[in-house]
């Protein structure tokens, strides 16, 4: 569920990416740093966490299985 509401919220920002493959979002230019803004925002609104500055960094967003996983060990820090 919480990767298929991602998948959603990354085809909004970007529709030309097939997130379920691509592994270089933020290296290969898909994410730029303000649309990474906007993906932090609409995470935290979704999945109501809060994404700390420290962890806003390019591995935690080259793909969408990274940033499920920073999604999944924020809710269970909460």
């Amino acid at each position: 569920v919480i990767m298929e509401k991602l998948i959603e919220i990354l085809e909004g920002l970007n529709p030309e990416v097939d997130y379920r493959s691509v592994t270089n979002l933020v290296d290969g230019r898909y994410l730029d740093s303000l649309t990474i803004l906007s993906l932090v925002a609409e995470i935290e609104d979704e999945f109501e966490v809060e994404i700390p500055t420290v962890e806003i960094i390019p591995s935690n967003f080259n793909s969408a299985e990274s940033i499920y996983a920073l999604i999944t060990k924020l809710q269970e820090e909460e």
